[in-house]
């Protein structure tokens, strides 16, 4: 089966992101190299580079929850996906993105945008959900994602900072999944 040019970019793109979550959830932004995704992907790292442009660039992308399929999608495909890019921003966030959360609610430069980023992010999982208060729960889910990652990156939570990962998974799960579901 021949696939077109604009398919084989968006696999390509695709083995990248996937390659750099798993990479920087297991290694951390500082220790991930853009010629490691691109051995991981299978790829030339020249192509990592035309796609993101830069390391930031592509870790931006890679801690943006997965693309949502067109239409409605199960509660529980959206939580994995979820918490596969919490795992990535619980492994250790770059500096510029450190510093963007540190000032975002005292500069109004950087509040501008993460009300974009997560915007986006709202507007992404609340297309995939039912029922007239979606996109609500989508900025409750995401408020909650925020919290982990603000407690555990910046605040340095104990709790947080010491849980395996798997375990915060396990205890988030049930309530995202009650967040996500529709009662209707």
């Amino acid at each position: 089966m021949n696939l077109s040019r604009a398919d084989r970019r968006r696999h390509s793109e695709q083995r990248i992101l996937e390659a750099a979550r798993a990479l920087f959830a297991e290694r951390g932004f500082e220790r991930t190299t853009i010629r490691a995704v691109a051995t991981e992907a299978g790829v030339d790292p020249a192509l990592v580079m035309q796609y993101f442009e830069s390391k930031q660039g592509l870790f931006s992308r890679a801690v943006q929850a997965s693309p949502v399929p067109e239409g409605e999608s199960e509660p529980g495909e959206l939580i994995e996906r979820m918490l596969e890019t919490l795992g990535v921003k619980l492994s250790g966030l770059p500096p510029t993105s450190l510093a963007m959360m540190r000032s975002m609610l005292t500069h109004p430069e950087a509040a501008t945008s993460a009300q974009a980023a997560l915007g986006t992010q709202i507007d992404r999982i609340g297309s995939a959900l039912a029922g007239d208060d979606a996109r609500l729960r989508a900025a409750l889910v995401t408020s909650i994602m925020l919290g982990v990652t603000i407690g555990h990156q910046l605040l340095d939570l104990e709790p947080l900072r010491d849980a395996p990962q798997e375990e915060i998974d396990r205890l988030l799960r049930p309530c995202l999944l009650a967040l996500l579901h529709n009662p209707a």
